[in-house]
């Protein structure tokens, strides 16, 4: 870690030197002797383990916050994807419905004329005037057909207006919703850059070897949560075998290994965590949510001991991130900004549950 910015470890041990030095009995205060020249002895400490271990728990909070905002931007998204689809059939309905009310009302309009026009006389008149009376009666009821033809029309007229007015209120609150997600995604957004820009600065705070040893200590944790799941006999009892859309939708995320990590990202070049999964279910020709913590809450749960391969693992109590497992107690799973899509242990993270796309 760089001497400017050791912060308050930095300036606590620049006071107790001051302050010893200060206090030492007979200490004779001559012309300060030249310094030192630079070595190994009088450089800047060494960040110790349990400075990068701190660190390393910073990080974790910073990208999980980052991945539970992830989640509220990809909900928001998915929900305008939606709202802006129905909006469009609304407006459809809508300019059918005017097309349609439009022909309603020429034929009742026609129709009132017609019947005007026929009803100035009496029946009796209408009798007396026509030559035959079969064809007065038959004229007759071809009136009263066109009366409730006429009336037929103008019910169907009331209809098609209040079917108009539904489908304009309705578009109006879609509309309104729509308004609220962009904002709520601006919102998400905004703070799934601040948390990965605040986790980017303290990472760049480290030296390369730093970085190095960080790196290890990451591996370290995770193996020693692995380790820990495994030595409860877990894998032993795990025995499921995947479906054929499982074996598909295991194969095409085990193929995105090595693509970065881009939260919001559903491929083809890169992914975020539920990013990937989605899209390798529907590979499989199953749709599924499209968020981490949607999946938690609407696909089937499953107990950790009977799953299977292509199932998804949920982590953390906020259902943040999720992976695929695989078989031989791993999943595939895109990890956080910086990473690539990788196969980590599936016990290397607090597990929240397991959850089964092709439910029976």
């Amino acid at each position: 870690m760089r001497t400017g910015r050791r912060g308050l470890i930095t300036a606590a041990v620049t006071v107790v030197c001051a302050v010893v030095v200060l206090a030492a009995p007979g200490t004779a205060f001559a012309d300060p002797a030249p310094p030192p020249p630079p070595s190994a002895s009088t450089s800047t400490p060494a960040t110790t383990d349990e400075e990068l271990e701190a660190v390393r728990k910073k990080l974790d909070a910073l990208y999980r916050a980052a991945a539970v905002a992830t989640d509220e931007y990809n909900d928001a998204e998915e929900k305008a994807e939606k709202q802006s689809a129905e909006i469009v059939r609304l407006a459809k309905k809508i300019a059918e419905g005017r097309e349609r009310l439009e022909d309603l009302k020429e034929r009742a309009g026609a129709a009132a004329a017609a019947q005007y026009r026929g009803g100035g006389l009496p029946p009796e008149a209408h009798l007396m005037l026509s030559e035959d009376p079969q064809d007065f009666l038959n004229g007759a009821g071809l009136v009263r057909q066109g009366e409730h033809a006429t009336q037929g029309l103008l019910g169907e007229l009331t209809r098609v207006q209040q079917d108009l007015e539904q489908y304009a209120e309705d578009a109006d609150a879609q509309w309104r919703k729509l308004e609220a997600g962009r904002k709520a995604k601006a919102k998400a957004q905004k703070k799934i850059e601040q948390q990965i820009e605040a986790a980017e600065e303290l990472e760049a705070e480290l030296e390369k070897e730093e970085r190095e040893r960080l790196a290890l200590l990451e591996e370290q944790a995770a193996r020693q949560a692995q380790a820990t799941w495994l030595s409860s006999g877990i894998l032993d009892e795990i025995r499921g075998k995947a479906t054929a859309r499982g074996k598909e939708a295991v194969a095409y995320a085990t193929a995105q290994i090595g693509k970065p990590y881009q939260w919001g990202a559903e491929g083809p070049k890169a992914y975020d965590c539920s990013g990937l999964t989605s899209q390798a279910w529907a590979s499989a020709g199953l749709g599924i949510p499209r968020t981490s913590q949607a999946q938690w809450r609407q696909l089937e749960k499953v107990d950790v001991e009977d799953m299977r391969p292509g199932d998804l693992i949920i982590y953390f109590g906020d259902a943040s991130h999720v992976g695929m497992y695989i078989g031989d107690g791993s999943v595939v799973h895109a990890p956080r900004p910086g990473r690539s899509v990788t196969v980590a242990g599936a016990g290397s993270m607090p597990i929240l549950g397991v959850v089964r796309p092709d439910a029976d």
